[in-house]
């Protein structure tokens, strides 16, 4: 049988030689290693970043062995920021000027929100070394009777120094209440006249009073309110102690006390305080004594020192007895021997 005919299919066209130069592999390198510098030039700095976000391993020990000399040249050469200014109309758009950083200026005030001042930083918590205040000459130990015996422990263990040590407490007096003391005068009068270059304060055993508010009403305590207008009037006694920075205020918050009334009370008190100390925690050192004597905020009579149980409260409840005064003592030294190295 013979078998059917079907003609061959046509064979495809050849393509005709391209016209112009022929590129080898020698171009493809030229162009490969053109892009590389290009690459370290305007993005050197991204391939280094993105190598320290990336998980230990191989891999990012061979990204940063790359990224960290082309970071560094990039770094130096204006590159990288002609193209963040050059794809800059990508981002934001639409979005208009409204709340723009730019629009309030570095350090402005911000359209209603204040400014940030660099006193408001503590150089050791941003990894710098923190400056020696100077030298101590007068210590000033202050506040209601929370401050006592701790004024004379402080007195006796630096009576072998140089330093001055000036005793000042106030018993029944409160900063929430002006009847007996007004404590914005005093501590005026206090650093008019003794000009110390420390002070350390422990008040707050008699707080809780009602406070003025800025309508004239009266603020009861312990909500938001009351710890605002209470934070207040601890920050404006911040300020008149620590003398424009010239002076190092090492604040003590206050241990639970027993009664769940006075509890609620001291919180408010803590929180105010650490609140105040905010715009100057260059000069101001919060100490907290709720950790050191009542962690948790739990009250406890006796606590565990140097081995075995050792009362520290007195028996009301509120007070520090000599062993916790010798305690809080040393938290307060410590604190000032890193202001005033010896």
């Amino acid at each position: 049988m013979t078998e059917p005919y079907y003609p061959s299919s046509p064979e495809p066209p050849v393509p005709p030689t391209p016209k112009g130069a022929r590129l080898t592999a020698r171009h493809a390198l030229v162009v490969v290693f053109l892009a590389v510098i290009l690459l370290v030039l305007f993005e050197g700095s991204s391939i280094r970043d993105a190598g320290e976000e990336m998980d230990p391993g191989v891999a990012r020990e061979l990204t940063l062995a790359i990224g960290k000399p082309a970071g560094f040249v990039s770094d130096r050469l204006p590159f990288d920021d002609w193209t963040d200014d050059a794809l800059a109309f990508l981002e934001d758009d639409g979005v208009g000027e409204a709340g723009s950083f730019e629009q309030a200026g570095s350090g402005s005030a911000g359209r209603g929100v204040p400014a940030v001042p660099p006193s408001s930083f503590d150089p050791a918590e941003l990894g710098g070394q923190v400056a020696s205040a100077g030298e101590l000459g007068t210590l000033l130990v202050t506040g209601d009777s929370l401050s006592m015996p701790l004024d004379i422990e402080l007195a006796r263990r630096l009576s072998d120094t140089d330093v001055d040590v000036e005793r000042d407490p106030h018993v029944g007096t409160g900063i929430s209440k002006t009847g007996l003391v007004d404590w914005g005068r005093l501590s005026t009068e206090q650093v008019g006249e003794l000009e110390p270059e420390a002070v350390v304060v422990f008040i707050g055993a008699n707080e809780g009073f009602d406070l003025p508010g800025r309508g004239g009403e009266q603020i009861k305590c312990c909500g938001p309110d009351w710890a605002a207008e209470f934070a207040y009037r601890v920050r404006r006694m911040m300020n008149t102690y620590r003398r424009g920075g010239r002076a190092r205020v090492y604040w003590l918050t206050l241990p639970a006390p027993r009664d769940g009334d006075r509890q609620e009370i001291a919180r408010s008190v803590n929180a105010a305080i650490e609140v105040a100390a905010q715009p100057y925690r260059a000069h101001v050192r919060v100490l907290d004594m709720g950790e050191l004597f009542t962690p948790g905020g739990r009250y406890r009579d006796a606590m565990t020192v140097d081995g075995r149980r050792q009362i520290v409260r007195e028996p009301d409840g509120i007070h520090l007895n000599g062993r916790g005064s010798e305690l809080a003592a040393d938290t307060v030294l410590e604190a000032v021997r890193q202001d005033f190295p010896e």
